[in-house]
């Protein structure tokens, strides 16, 4: 058994069920000469074979599966087939858009693995040590399957830390253009590369901005956390009267102005208010001001479940606030994007917003990531993005 996990016979259910983690507190034993990203075959404590993975002795997650099928070996091969696999799926669905994610981590069988396209572009983060361990496969397999594609890494996140590694941004092939145009429903959206949020854009919020433009008509909307005013633009598409975005870059707001208005719309149609969204949302309720229509989708408040609780009061509040800003009969639409934010406690959280606000709650839409981001069903964490449409009322 050269480079291979033992797991405690107590913790070997997850693994069976083709969960693709394996916690550091299931493994028994360590056979072998391993090292961080290494390939290790994980076997039951009477010695089945269970999966064959990436090992991260860094981190909580120590093995990562790559597979479930002892024949398959992890090499050019079995790169090149998960993204053409992954391309193969995209490409069924009816996306209408240039920008899409191609991988998904682990609910396309590559854990620790986003690509995602932007028109001409594949913008690659690896999340752990084995993904880390594969870059020049995966950038082969991006290569051969796009050949007249520019491909960037955006590994620049802290959760590389628990694996050991550090952030990297790098531009690997093609041309190194950093500014990019995708067409998303009829829209032209920019998308910063190098400076953008997570890979340049939110293609995960795609299903839901158009909900929202077919709920805009005619209707005053107040979009929260607006960064670059997609869901504004989306909104104006659909014939909202007039949009104020609240973001607390001022960076954001100037890239969401040039989305806007290359969109067709004029500057009378929209508000830009450089401000934290609680301190607005706050003065709008002083103020008793209110909007047809309010978007609310922060940033992720939980990183831990030690942090659930605080998440929890985080989202309670802004969103009590945020149905305060509603008018009678209006619509809110509102999200999180913790993983570890289960659906029925989020649900949770808005009906005892609506009851600390005196106000009556409806649940019209309830809304997930988009298509392009799939949930694997042995991978529930793969769905991280929950959404409600609301009706508030008196």
């Amino acid at each position: 058994m050269a480079n291979s996990i033992v797991l405690h016979e107590t913790r070997e259910k997850s693994a069976k069920q083709q969960h693709p983690w394996i916690f550091s507190k299931a493994v028994f034993e360590v056979k072998g000469r391993v090292n961080s990203g290494d390939t290790v075959d994980v076997y039951s404590h009477s010695g089945e074979w269970l999966g064959r993975g990436a090992y991260s002795p860094d981190s909580q997650i120590r093995v990562r599966f790559w597979t479930f099928n002892q024949s398959q070996s992890i090499d050019h091969v079995f790169f090149l087939n998960r993204l053409q696999e992954a391309k193969s799926m995209r490409e069924s669905l009816a996306l209408n858009s240039n920008g899409y994610r191609l991988v998904a981590g682990e609910s396309d069988g590559l854990p620790g693995v986003t690509i995602d396209i932007y028109d001409k572009v594949a913008v690659m983060q690896l999340l752990s040590a084995g993904a880390d361990k594969h870059r020049d496969k995966i950038v082969s397999a991006l290569n051969k399957l796009y050949p007249d594609y520019s491909v960037y890494e955006r590994s620049d996140v802290a959760v590389r830390e628990k694996e050991g590694l550090q952030q990297v941004v790098q531009h690997l092939s093609g041309d190194e253009n950093v500014q990019h145009c995708i067409e998303e429903n009829g829209m032209r959206l920019n998308v910063d590369i190098l400076k953008g949020h997570k890979t340049g854009f939110y293609l995960d919020q795609r299903d839901n901005r158009y909900i929202a433009r077919l709920l805009a008509k005619d209707k005053t909307v107040l979009n929260c956390f607006s960064y670059t005013c997609t869901f504004a633009c989306s909104a104006l598409a659909g014939g909202a009267s007039h949009v104020t975005n609240i973001d607390v870059s001022q960076d954001a707001l100037n890239l969401g102005n040039e989305n806007i208005l290359q969109n067709g719309h004029s500057a009378d149609q929209f508000t830009q208010y450089k401000a934290d969204v609680f301190t607005a949302l706050r003065t709008y309720h002083k103020e008793q001001t209110q909007f047809d229509m309010v978007i609310l989708d922060p940033p992720k408040f939980v990183d831990s479940k030690s942090g659930l609780n605080k998440a929890a009061r985080g989202y309670k509040d802004i969103n009590m606030y945020g149905i305060h800003a509603v008018k009678n009969g209006g619509i809110l639409m509102t999200f999180s994007c913790s993983g570890l934010m289960p659906s029925d406690l989020f649900q949770k959280i808005i009906a005892d917003a609506a009851l600390d606000a005196g106000r009556k709650v409806q649940f019209i839409q309830f809304l997930s990531q988009s298509s392009d981001h799939p949930i694997l069903s042995t991978y529930p964490q793969g769905h991280y993005l929950k959404g409600l449409v609301c009706r508030v009322t008196d």
